[in-house]
């Protein structure tokens, strides 16, 4: 999309159109001639992420359609620019909705399940169905974005792996992700796989379910511990209380508890999960995994982290905010 175009929709990146800034760049809302909103994507001088970032989000994000997939329609690079345009999502992400005192209030069973079973069909699409098999690596609840009736749409595919013929791991090694969603094999120095995004999918459910986050609650402690005990109702958030149903919430934790085994190997693979959250059944309770949600982190306070937007040891820590 030309330059100029994407200048005028946006009041030349007017600060009265800025919807937020992740480590990417700030992010604007435009308006085309047509009428059309968009969301503009423009990468700070500054940022830590760069051209592979750019490049890679392109590559792979222009290839995929489906409806649980934020829909990438252009992107520049004149004059040294590197803008990426999406369509516009005007509910923000998810993590505005699980976890801000106000906007949560609005919150009820049926967008939870419709939300979880919207990601885990955009996922299962990526590993499966989709031209090219994909590992999205930084699956987390800002990067959960929401259409107008609230349908969760995966966006951020700058770490994204493809897969090449029937491998199930990407040939590479290099750490990057978000603590908290992050695999303990691939934190430990593993390659990252399908089954890598499964335990980031896991973690994301039981925050839906709780109301927490997974960085700063211990949240699979918590639910593996009151698992143990028969207890996990009381990890349902109390907002939600009332509008669901024990049984299926019941469920939902202990699928997510089921993704986040320690052993890639006793996780299920999405198309299980897709059909475990639609009906089928599960087992009790998943085996036991030692704790282990990352051991092999620096030790640091995660609030700050978030706050600083920083990178330690190539772990990204970049809040992706709503666009």
């Amino acid at each position: 999309m030309p330059l100029d175009i994407i200048r005028e929709a946006t009041a030349n990146f007017s600060e009265d159109c800025k919807l937020g800034e992740g480590g990417f760049g700030p992010v604007y809302k435009g308006t085309l001639a047509d009428g059309k909103e968009i969301a503009v994507k423009r990468r700070s001088r500054t940022s830590r992420q760069g051209r592979r970032e750019f490049e890679n989000e392109v590559h792979v994000t222009a290839k995929l359609q489906h409806r649980n997939l934020v829909q990438l329609l252009g992107w520049c690079t004149e004059e040294d620019e590197e803008i990426l345009i999406y369509e516009y999502m005007p509910n923000k992400s998810l993590d505005v909705f699980l976890f801000d005192p106000d906007m949560g209030q609005s919150v009820d069973w049926k967008m939870c399940m419709n939300v979880a079973c919207g990601i885990a069909r955009g996922l299962l699409y990526l590993h499966v169905d989709s031209c090219m098999r994909i590992i999205h690596r930084d699956l987390k609840a800002s990067n959960i974005l929401l259409d107008c009736e609230m349908n969760p749409k995966i966006s951020d595919f700058g770490l994204a792996s493809i897969l090449v013929g029937n491998q199930d791991e990407a040939n590479t090694s290099k750490v990057a992700g978000t603590p908290g969603y992050m695999a303990p094999e691939f934190i430990s120095g593993g390659q990252p796989s399908i089954k890598s995004d499964v335990f980031s999918f896991g973690v994301l459910l039981l925050e839906i379910v709780s109301g927490r986050k997974s960085m700063v609650s211990h949240l699979r402690e918590q639910a593996l511990n009151l698992e143990s005990e028969g207890r996990e109702s009381d990890l349902i958030d109390p907002i939600i209380r009332e509008s669901c149903d024990e049984d299926e919430a019941v469920k939902c934790i202990r699928i997510g508890l089921l993704c986040t085994q320690d052993d890639p190997d006793d996780r299920p693979t999405m198309l299980t999960v897709v059909r475990m959250l639609g009906g089928d059944g599960i087992p009790h309770g998943p085996p036991q995994p030692a704790i282990s949600v990352g051991r092999d982190l620096p030790t640091v306070d995660p609030i700050g982290l978030i706050h600083n937007a920083s990178t330690i040891n190539e772990v990204t820590l970049s809040d992706v905010l709503p666009r």
